[in-house]
């Protein structure tokens, strides 16, 4: 008998990931298709909360999945799919984000929010938000956005980050701290 871990967020259960890898790596490319679809709305949120751009953001995407699909063999089934997916996802995107760090961001923070969250008034939101987040590195807009908008725990950010879970509640500590920072000096700008 095949036990099933389900994932609460998503409903999908472990197996059928796996079974998915296993019927791709046999030749079977629909079957990436279907971990395409399952994963693509979750993966771009991601890369959006750290490269904070559309069009940074597709291109991320698409190199992320090109790079998955390119090495799906190396995939070794000590973890989730999902969790390996987001590890690249957020590997990659922050490689980007350092590509462009010197590039000017202005986005509205409507934007970067996933859509599966509750919906913001655009008039509500601070603009020093905004500043704040434009203002961080892609590292720590990554553990921002894995904490607060994939709603990850920090066990599950460590995986991602290839860290400890004292590291990762480092980070986002840190993290906080520099948007904190940021959001006060914006009240200078504004």
């Amino acid at each position: 008998m095949v036990s099933t871990i389900v994932d609460s967020k998503r409903g999908v259960s472990f197996d059928e990931d796996s079974l998915l890898v296993e019927r791709f790596l046999a030749g079977d490319n629909a079957s990436f298709e279907e971990l395409y679809a399952r994963y693509y709305e979750r993966v771009y949120a991601l890369a959006y909360g750290i490269l904070l751009t559309h069009d940074e953001t597709q291109d991320a995407v698409q190199e992320i999945f090109t790079l998955v699909y390119r090495n799906l063999y190396r995939f070794d089934r000590r973890s989730r799919f999902g969790t390996w997916l987001f590890r690249i996802s957020v590997n990659r995107s922050i490689q980007e984000g350092r590509k462009r760090k010197y590039v000017k961001r202005t986005v509205p923070l409507t934007e970067a929010l996933d859509k599966s969250s509750a919906p913001v008034e655009p008039e509500s939101l601070d603009p020093r938000i905004e500043v704040a987040l434009i203002s961080l590195s892609p590292q720590d807009r990554a553990i921002i956005a894995l904490f607060y908008w994939e709603e990850l725990s920090l066990n599950e950010i460590a995986d991602f980050l290839g860290c400890n879970v004292n590291a990762a509640k480092t980070r986002l500590y840190r993290a906080r701290e520099r948007f904190r920072t940021a959001y006060d000096e914006g009240e200078d700008f504004l």
